[in-house]
């Protein structure tokens, strides 16, 4: 989510000159017009090809968590805008980021809050509206990689890591979108939610989006776009 980039930014004190690392290509245009020096990481190919494009002035490569090609103590800041969601470890994720940071540097990171806010749940409503449960074969966090999404829970978990002066806040804000847009994530794929309802055969789909239409009709503003309430915590903390 653009939104919360600049806050992003500015929780790790990304200004001109410093090199900082962007984990998921999700600030790199934002931080390089800052004057940052600019590398960026993603685990897909193919968004580190849309990302080399987009921001020529980052170097952009191929890589994931927890196993990052980069010496101890390279960067001056670290960022992850919502990359926490989507990683098996969040722990040695976390101490992956630890080792990279200089001593005295920052890392700052978004994940989605939970429970979710209400534009957030609409997916997953219209899920259980259509009687669709999470398929067996998609991953989930075994419980002692998993970590309370609330703002506690995020700020320990940036503690274990041995970062000092932790501070989380959490962002609220309205995501405004046609209705067909917002579908579109999901309908191709997005995030968990989104593998979830391409893992089902066309007819459940169409239930799903079914009752999706019907659900979303609880957001439409009266310009038609949807008015959809979000909320992130955002973390930050010392190395």
């Amino acid at each position: 989510m653009l939104h919360t980039v600049p806050m992003l930014l500015d929780a790790a004190g990304v200004r001109a000159g410093a090199r900082v690392l962007d984990v998921g290509t999700g600030t790199a245009a934002v931080a390089c017009e800052r004057g940052a020096a600019v590398t960026a990481v993603d685990a897909e190919p193919g968004m580190v090809a849309l990302a080399s494009k987009a921001v020529p002035a980052a170097d952009v490569r191929v890589a994931a968590l927890p196993g990052l090609p980069f010496a101890d103590d390279a960067f001056d800041a670290v960022v992850g805008n919502f990359v926490l969601n989507h990683v098996g470890r969040p722990r040695a994720a976390l101490a992956e980021l630890r080792r990279i940071t200089r001593p005295g540097g920052t890392i700052a990171l978004t994940i989605w809050a939970a429970p979710a806010a209400a534009g957030q749940a609409l997916f997953g409503r219209a899920l259980q509206a259509a009687g669709v449960t999470r398929p067996a074969h998609l991953p989930t966090l075994a419980p002692e990689d998993d970590f309370p999404r609330t703002g506690e829970g995020l700020a320990d978990l940036l503690r274990g890591a041995g970062l000092a002066d932790v501070a989380c806040r959490t962002l609220a804000w309205n995501h405004r979108a046609g209705a067909e847009e917002w579908w579109s994530g999901p309908a191709a794929g997005v995030a968990s939610v989104g593998q979830v309802v391409v893992s089902r055969p066309a007819e459940v789909i169409a239930e799903i989006k079914r009752h999706y239409d019907a659900l979303s009709a609880e957001f439409a503003g009266p310009d038609g776009l949807l008015v959809l309430p979000q909320a992130a915590l955002l973390a930050s903390g010392r190395a």
